[in-house]
């Protein structure tokens, strides 16, 4: 939950900082010459959008269990990551990093690199995190049946099979023939 919290603020930052400098966040973007035109804005509106998406969403719930805000956070994340490595690899001079827009700026180095990179553990960490088996008794999701042993282990399920009990021996009690007392099925 915490981690969360801390990306929920810092990507709602980011995005922040992008839409306040939004006239050259395009600009920035294309600085790292992999787009240019409109396809520098459109990869800017499309990480401005991830990040708001994800960063309001951590704020809002943190304690969610909901797998698209971490898919948007790891594709974002991918982006920038994949926007600095092929950058720095080929040696281009990035003086703004754009991360926060025209706020922070960091030029391209191993600073934004190690940032990147904590970033994609980050996103490790959530994706491994939303697989946790649900506890025993838990609702599936809809259309998915439960495991057996699970089943079996719920107080509803515990419940049930008290009140068959009882009924079943109630039936017997109340046969009249010794006999029909030995027909009632038990479980």
């Amino acid at each position: 939950m915490v981690l969360r919290l801390v990306l929920g603020a810092v990507f709602t930052a980011m995005a922040v900082g992008q839409l306040a400098s939004w006239d050259q966040m395009p600009e920035i973007v294309a600085g790292y010459q992999v787009v240019s035109g409109a396809g520098a804005t459109a990869l800017a509106v499309a990480l401005v959008a991830g990040e708001l998406v994800c960063g309001l969403w951590f704020l809002a719930r943190p304690r969610s269990r909901d797998r698209a805000p971490v898919w948007v956070y790891t594709a974002v994340s991918l982006m920038w990551a994949g926007l600095a490595v092929q950058g720095f690899a080929r040696g281009l001079t990035v003086e703004n990093c754009g991360c926060f827009g025209t706020y922070l700026t960091q030029s391209l180095g191993w600073p934004v690199l190690v940032q990147d990179g904590l970033l994609l553990v980050y996103a490790a960490l959530l994706l491994r995190g939303g697989r946790a088996v649900r506890p025993t008794g838990e609702t599936p999701h809809p259309g998915q049946k439960p495991h057996p042993e699970r089943a079996k282990n719920t107080p509803h399920a515990e419940s049930a099979e008290s009140t068959e009990n009882a009924e079943n021996a109630e039936h017997a009690e109340h046969a009249e023939n010794p006999d029909d007392a030995q027909k009632v099925e038990q479980p």
